[in-house]
């Protein structure tokens, strides 16, 4: 087992490499890396930097969904609960994506505490991305359609961390200041 920090570092850099040239929605199409460190920084403040293991999978939540990282690769490179998170909050890309996000409303309840946190962290970090000075009318029902499938996700992971539940609420707060403001 690596030593925590070498495992939040190594982390760090496998994601960066899997998802090299990949941008994000919204922010201007900003690097897609500065979303896992946003994940993996809440989850450090969420934990006090306790916990190396979830931290690592925040690095990770994507690789599975997004490249060709397999489970066992993670797993072998960083370690078991690393992999098995990481899995764990990945969506299945053969369905569309209206049976993925109906899919994660439904399992949401179901997921590991950790996971939870995982999933509340993602959608903290993808609310935060949409939010922006001067959006479009499109840019604006995109943010309000975001966040009312985001409070149905986040609902059924709600209660495991007390920050990330504000984290969210803050951003959500944020989001609607915006559209409902148009």
């Amino acid at each position: 087992m690596l030593q925590p920090i070498r495992l939040v570092s190594e982390a760090a850099e496998f994601a960066a490499h899997r998802h090299n040239g990949m941008a994000r929605k919204g922010r201007g199409s900003e690097p897609y890396i500065n979303h896992l460190a946003e994940v993996a920084n809440l989850l450090a403040l969420a934990t006090d930097g306790a916990d190396a293991e979830l931290v690592a999978a925040g690095w990770l939540h994507d690789t599975v969904e997004d490249t060709d990282t397999t489970r066992e690769e993670l797993a072998q490179k960083f370690s078991e609960r690393v992999a098995a998170l990481a899995v764990e909050v990945t969506d299945d890309m053969s369905l569309s994506k209206k049976k993925r996000r109906q899919k994660q409303i439904e399992d949401a309840p179901h997921k590991s505490p950790d996971a939870k946190m995982i999933k509340i962290a993602d959608k903290i970090s993808n609310t935060r991305a949409r939010i922006g000075p001067n959006l479009s009318s499109d840019e604006c029902e995109d943010l309000a359609a975001y966040v009312i499938w985001a409070e149905k996700v986040v609902a059924g992971c709600r209660g495991v961390n007390p920050i990330l539940d504000a984290e969210f609420d803050e951003a959500v707060k944020a989001a609607k200041s915006v559209f409902e403001g148009k």
